[in-house]
């Protein structure tokens, strides 16, 4: 009984390994595939209708990625900090007191 039990689990193992490498194969294949033609796709923004800020962003993503990385990844937090921070003004000026763990209803 315990043989088959560890029978049925390596067959089990084996078969979703298999899966996996062939699916990993799969994977890389593609990958490769795509590879090939990556050298004819070219990424801009079309920034003709901007103006201001906005063709600014815009010129900055077709000149340097990494900077603009590094700005959207430095941008989103701050953004997230400052409209937290506006909501519990906000909460905070309707009463509402999110700091006490007190439970009203009993």
């Amino acid at each position: 009984m315990i043989r088959d039990i560890g029978w049925r689990i390596a067959v089990s193992i084996t078969v979703r390994l298999t899966r996996a490498r062939i699916a990993l194969l799969a994977l890389l294949f593609t990958a490769s595939a795509a590879a090939k033609e990556a050298d004819r796709v070219v990424l801009v923004a079309d920034s003709r209708r901007f103006t201001g800020w906005e063709a600014w962003w815009a010129n900055l993503y077709d000149d340097s990625r990494f900077y603009f990385a590094l700005l959207t990844i430095l941008i989103i937090p701050g953004l997230g900090l400052l409209l937290a921070k506006l909501t519990d003004l906000l909460l905070a000026r309707l009463g509402i007191n999110l700091r006490s763990r007190v439970v009203s209803e009993r």
